[in-house]
């Protein structure tokens, strides 16, 4: 595999058919941006292993993968946050029977343009300020902030309202899911924001650690101070131990289980399961533990069809 991971709005890993079969098989995965990455890197690792299997992957946000998963529209929802009662709700109401795997730890990266040389950190507090919803009165400035900073506004970027690390953030940040102002630059595509960042001055944004990573040129990370504590910023160390915090999360996929009745189906998901943590570090993010590892297989197991 490259080195590093191509990122674009919607991936199609198209696969040849291999001469003398009949139909091509396919596996088709949709959802959380943030999950994407690895997705799209396990896939492109099985089309060494199964020429004839078609693999789409797209990111329609976590909210938007799990109504196409509850839809019977894609096999596997790849999700920045756990599911919630009414999805599970939706699942059970549509007869869809599911598992649920853990395949890696993220953090969620704060960053500026790099021009920006006056802030280096942020509180909690303050970035709950700035996005906390429009008739609470957010900051729009920098110097409202610190008054030695520019008397110029804060352009904002973030994930889209049906985005699982949009969820996240605000429920972490400004202390409710989906409560933020609603004047910032909103994408599912996360290198619509990383553009927007790095071509704006006076911007401010949010995504998923391994954006960051791959355009760390472009961009300036910011720390995150909770409470008394010293800033943190993100890394492989500080996410793995939660030193990062609030903004380190675990990432899921969400598999029907018809997809294991499928000879493909059951062999990308096992292979998923063991390119995981591999591929969780090459793109950025971190590997989950032995354990979680291990609840995973006895999940899988359980999942599969009784022979």
């Amino acid at each position: 595999m490259k080195s590093g991971v191509r990122f674009c709005a919607a991936v199609l890993v198209s696969l040849p058919i291999l001469a003398g079969c009949g139909r091509q098989e396919s596996i088709k995965i949709d959802g959380s941006s943030t999950v994407y990455p690895i997705s799209e890197a396990v896939a492109e690792e099985f089309r060494e292993e199964r020429p004839g299997v078609r693999v789409t992957v797209g990111l329609s946000g976590t909210g938007g993968g799990f109504k196409k998963f509850t839809a019977g529209e894609i096999d596997i929802c790849d999700a920045s946050r756990g599911i919630k009662p009414e999805e599970v709700e939706a699942l059970a109401a549509a007869k869809v029977p599911y598992t649920e795997l853990s395949v890696a730890f993220d953090g969620i990266a704060i960053v500026v343009n790099p021009e920006n040389d006056w802030c280096d950190t942020l509180t909690v507090e303050q970035l709950a300020s700035i996005w906390r919803p429009l008739d609470d009165s957010p900051v729009m400035k920098w110097n409202e902030l610190n008054p030695e900073w520019p008397d110029e506004e804060i352009k904002l970027y973030g994930p889209g309202t049906d985005s699982g690390t949009f969820e996240y953030f605000t429920e972490v940040i400004v202390g409710e899911a989906k409560s933020c102002r609603s004047d910032f630059a909103a994408s599912e595509d996360d290198n619509v924001l990383v553009t927007g960042v790095a071509e704006d001055k006076y911007s401010l944004g949010y995504f998923g650690f391994a954006y960051y990573a791959e355009n760390e040129d472009k961009l300036k990370l910011i720390g995150v101070a909770q409470g008394e504590a010293e800033p943190v910023r993100p890394s492989l160390e500080t996410i793995r131990s939660n030193e990062y915090a609030p903004l380190s999360r675990p990432l899921f996929l969400y598999v029907r289980n018809d997809l294991l009745t499928k000879p493909e189906g059951l062999e990308f998901v096992e292979f998923y399961l063991d390119q995981a943590g591999k591929m969780a570090e090459e793109v950025g993010y971190v590997p989950v533990s032995d354990e979680v590892a291990a609840e995973n297989q006895k999940r899988f197991e359980a999942a599969k069809p009784a022979k």
